[in-house]
């Protein structure tokens, strides 16, 4: 295995991979009905990845530094067998840990055999607990206790600590920040709150509409004793912090009020194969087209590794120059799984 570094010295450790673009919410800060709807045309399979694919690419990511992967979306529990593409990126030397990001709705009858798959990790996306907020975010209705009960389920099967990803929104879910954590404050899952971000160009993204991680970190300080936590690792995307009076862990993702770009090591593949280098990037390089050509695996270890080596990304530092820009376009959230 040999490690390669960007152009800020940042190497590449974690590889998402979206194998959908297809969900069954329709969260208005990612697939807005209004453009989502039942007329929209969604990538017929033959666009998506195939299972040989991902696993070629994945084996490159590999070989370049990467131990960590994670499947997103769309909603990745929609992708048709998804369990044994986990079985075979788990076998996959060098790879040391597999996470899951899903809204949870359709994970409680899976669980077995995403534990039988070699699945290490779940995020579950879960902006309020509470029935009506819960569905007017996602935009369909879809009960709540779903969610709650496959979380619940997950925890009794071995995921002991699960992450229950909120993004906060001002005038929208301010509640949900200690309802979440009062629900979930006797377990060992970790709720973490994320600044309503600009991904995308459809979800009507204003700074005024951001609650900030201090401000969410007051509203929890007039309830609870907290204290801060150090990083697991370098480079850790939130921010930890204690219950004090629980033991309980949580905490923030602060892409637009303290942002990280500094130690980014997050490659991303769309599900049609693009090799995206920011969660903000307005496009991404083709690797479906020479995989499908044929291209051999030193073939592609040389592209993705000039890619990354190419690397300067760091949307977050420069948002406000970048947004006065009508120009920026962004690729959409379900195209690239957060």
């Amino acid at each position: 295995m040999q490690n390669i570094f960007d152009k800020l010295n940042r190497p590449v450790k974690d590889l998402r991979i979206s194998v959908t673009d297809r969900c069954n919410f329709r969260c208005t800060y990612c697939m807005p009905k209004e453009v989502y709807g039942e007329a929209f045309k969604f990538l017929p399979k033959e666009e998506l990845l195939d299972f040989d694919e991902i696993e070629k690419i994945a084996k490159t990511f590999a070989s370049l530094g990467v131990t960590k992967i994670r499947l997103t979306g769309g909603e990745p529990l929609v992708r048709k067998n998804i369990e044994k593409l986990i079985k075979r990126l788990s076998k996959i030397e060098g790879i040391e840990d597999i996470a899951m990001t899903t809204n949870g709705y359709l994970l409680e009858p899976k669980l077995d055999s995403l534990i039988e798959s070699g699945l290490n990790r779940i995020t579950v996306s879960l902006d309020a607990i509470d029935e009506k907020t819960f569905k007017k975010m996602s935009d369909q209705n879809f009960d709540v206790n779903k969610v709650l009960s496959a979380i619940n389920k997950a925890n009794e099967k071995g995921f002991e600590q699960i992450k229950i990803n909120c993004v906060v929104q001002k005038n929208v879910n301010e509640h949900s920040i200690l309802d979440l954590l009062n629900y979930f404050k006797e377990t060992n899952n970790i709720v973490r709150f994320i600044e309503f971000m600009d991904v995308g160009n459809l979800n009507g993204w204003e700074l005024s509409q951001v609650l900030s991680i201090q401000d969410i970190l007051e509203i929890i300080e007039k309830k609870y004793k907290v204290r801060t936590l150090d990083e697991n690792y370098p480079g850790e995307v939130a921010k930890r912090y204690l219950l004090e009076d629980y033991s309980t862990e949580f905490g923030f993702i602060s892409s637009v009020s303290k942002p990280f770009c500094t130690s980014c090591t997050r490659a991303r593949i769309t599900m049609d194969g693009k090799l995206v280098t920011c969660l903000f990037a307005n496009n991404g390089l083709d690797l479906r087209k020479p995989i499908r050509n044929g291209c051999t695996q030193k073939e592609l270890d040389e592209i993705i590794s000039k890619v990354w080596e190419n690397r300067s990304d760091r949307y977050s530092e420069i948002r406000h120059e970048l947004t006065e820009s009508k120009n920026h376009k962004k690729i959409e959230m379900f195209q690239i799984g957060g």
